[in-house]
């Protein structure tokens, strides 16, 4: 299956379900913020999520548990790969450059960014 990009209200759903890894629709709605979207907004989401392949359900009569089929590693290398082509013209140097100097790295993740690197060279 080839992933699609999600709109920003797909992605808040879908980090709730990868939180809760098994929802109904009112546990979802339990855990975004306030204001609250409507009981119908969340499960016409849900279900366009359904459609796109990210998730599945399980009836109880009429009422449905949803649960990820996609996740939450597998969609994160799908969107940090997206922008590195999208942004960086594919290249994880400019990426990394971008967020050294624009996100203003402190010297605690600068000093993992090293531990990575020299892993690497080993």
């Amino acid at each position: 299956m080839e992933l699609r990009e999600l709109t920003k209200a797909e992605e808040e759903i879908m980090q709730q379900l990868w939180t809760l890894e098994k929802a109904f629709v009112k546990d979802v709605i339990a855990r975004l913020p306030v204001p609250k979207p409507a009981y119908n907004t969340v499960s016409t989401i849900i279900r366009i999520l359904e459609q796109k392949g990210f998730v599945d359900h399980l009836a109880y009569g009429k009422t449905y548990e949803y649960f990820p089929l996609v996740s939450k590693d597998q969609y994160r290398k799908f969107a940090s790969n997206k922008l590195m082509q999208s942004y960086f013209n594919g290249s994880v140097g400019q990426m990394v450059s971008y967020f050294v100097e624009e996100q203003k790295i402190d010297i605690k993740e600068a000093d993992e960014l090293m531990k990575l690197i020299e892993k690497m060279k080993d």
